[in-house]
């Protein structure tokens, strides 16, 4: 029963919570792995080894390898949801609902900023949900140095990558779209139904970002005609 075999688990959530990177570590041998999108791993371990799940949406949970797991050489793990209650606090004065009689009620100071003590802040852009996977796939985020490397190996770099990269192209597109639509269709008319279909044949373009990110409205203006020419001849030559 010295035997070390390899486990194929999955982690499931009664609360249908995303169970993608759950941390799987096997806290007698010291290995360590992460659960994939759907909530699969691999582990290898023997009798009596502890493995231990955890992630911070979900109550830690362990589970030591019996003989039966043993034979089966399958792990299905039910984790429960974590959740913070809070005790109830008063904060401030009560107020009634009347509009007026709250305002005299109330008394309000100006918040106090990173400035107001010294500190050096950040004032510069905010990074999207795909860009701060991003950052803590290729670097850890500061936490977990294996990241990088095991994200390399499965993939999921350059799968976040892809989708960073489709969300600068969607948000220049609307960018485009709000400031530049009315003056362009005057010049260059399309039906309304097709416009939408237009905007998605010049995102395809592989020079789209090169010619229109950070670039004049004028220099935006002349790939879009451009790319005006194409898309109408495209359609004519399907009608026909």
């Amino acid at each position: 029963m010295a035997q070390t075999v390899e486990f194929h688990g999955t982690v499931v959530s009664d609360a249908h919570l995303d169970t993608e990177n759950i941390h799987v570590i096997n806290q007698t041998s010291q290995r360590y792995t992460t659960t994939n999108k759907d909530g699969h791993f691999k582990m290898v371990a023997k009798l009596n080894d502890t493995i231990m799940f955890s992630s911070i949406q979900f109550v830690p949970k362990s589970i030591v390898i019996s003989t039966e797991l043993m034979q089966s050489k399958i792990l299905l793990v039910h984790l429960e949801e974590q959740i913070n209650v809070l005790n109830e606090v008063l904060v401030g004065k009560v107020l009634t609902g009347d509009l007026l009689s709250d305002i005299q009620n109330t008394e309000g100071k100006a918040p106090i900023n990173f400035y107001d003590v010294g500190i050096v802040g950040y004032t510069g852009k905010q990074a999207t949900q795909s860009e701060r996977r991003l950052h803590e796939a290729t670097t850890g985020g500061g936490f977990m140095p294996l990241n990088p490397i095991l994200n390399g190996i499965s993939g999921r770099t350059k799968e976040i990558k892809e989708h960073v990269r489709i969300e600068r192209k969607d948000a220049l597109m609307r960018r485009i779209r709000s400031g530049l639509s009315d003056e362009f269709f005057v010049l260059n008319p399309l039906d309304e139904d097709v416009r939408m279909d237009y905007f998605y044949f010049c995102m395809d373009d592989k020079d789209f970002m090169n010619a229109c990110n950070n670039k004049t409205d004028l220099e935006v203006l002349v790939f879009m005609e451009k790319k005006y020419v194409q898309y109408v001849q495209n359609r004519t030559q399907n009608k026909n």
